[in-house]
């Protein structure tokens, strides 16, 4: 197995450091702050001690190369954006510390998903759609390194897909202006220029995002092997163990357990570094 480990602390000695730790005779620098060890022992100590360095570190097999992907998926809020939207909404609206509350709850999988978020958007009634603009406009920025991995799909011909559990006005938008190819996601209900505080249609919770999942890779004839999940939240875990490769991306320590690998100090950049 390879191991790479990167993350803005990493540096050359602390990547010498790391081959003798892992018994790598070979490594070298992938990218700013990033190297792969060839032929790395799968010690123990080496998730502890790139913690305490502050450093993500991932297991990959030999030969496994970006350019034979078919399919990356990545959750929307948190990850390929920087915010939650809803809870952002709910600034505007003076109830944001209530509904972050909720947020965080349902990310941790201590609620259920579907419940929580008709009890956010609830809140939300009343208020003028014009909010859903003033989120995008001012509030919405993309993570760092995002621009990077689509541009990296891009070249290679790797289906995009972002999945959320937010909302379509955010989806779409972010759909047209960075070229993704499918996308998923809640549709609210506004009436005379106001939010309802309704849901429009089946929610996605969990399920249905696994089920978009495998609905495109069946289009596209891929191999679970060609696909990757990015996810930060318990909504995201069933399209996580659909993927050849599950990322965790700075997530909760629900879906950190259960993803083939973390990413909690880098970018979005770095899903292209795991690859050859």
């Amino acid at each position: 197995m390879n191991l790479v480990a990167q993350g803005p602390e990493m540096t050359a000695d602390l990547a010498f450091e790391l081959a003798r730790l892992a018994g790598s005779a070979s490594f070298k620098e992938i990218g700013s702050h990033a190297f792969r060890f060839h032929d790395a022992r799968q010690e123990a100590a080496i998730a502890a001690w790139c913690e305490a360095q502050r450093l993500d570190h991932a297991w990959m097999p030999d030969g496994a190369r970006f350019a034979a992907l078919r399919l990356l998926a990545m959750d929307m809020d948190s990850t390929l954006i920087t915010i939650e939207c809803i809870d952002e909404l709910g600034g505007l609206a003076g109830k944001k510390s209530e509904i972050a509350r909720i947020t965080a709850q349902a990310m941790r999988g201590e609620i259920d998903y579907p419940a929580s978020l008709r009890h956010r958007v609830a809140l939300l009634a009343g208020m003028d759609e014009k909010i859903l603009d003033e989120v995008y406009d001012k509030k919405l920025s993309l993570t760092p390194g995002a621009e990077t991995l689509i541009a990296a799909c891009k070249k290679h011909g790797v289906k995009l897909l972002l999945v959320s559990g937010g909302f379509t006005f955010f989806t779409e938008r972010l759909k047209a202006r960075l070229g993704i190819d499918y996308t998923i996601s809640n549709t609210l209900e506004i009436s005379q220029s106001k939010l309802t505080g309704k849901l429009l249609g089946d929610i996605v919770d969990t399920d249905a995002k696994a089920e978009k999942f495998r609905a495109v890779v069946k289009e596209l004839g891929a191999k679970k092997e060609q696909t990757v999940a990015i996810g930060d939240g318990a909504n995201d875990l069933k399209m996580m163990a659909e993927a050849g490769l599950s990322v965790a991306f700075h997530a909760k320590p629900v879906v950190r357990a259960q993803a083939s690998c973390a990413l909690d100090w880098s970018g979005l950049d770095a899903v292209v570094n795991l690859f050859e």
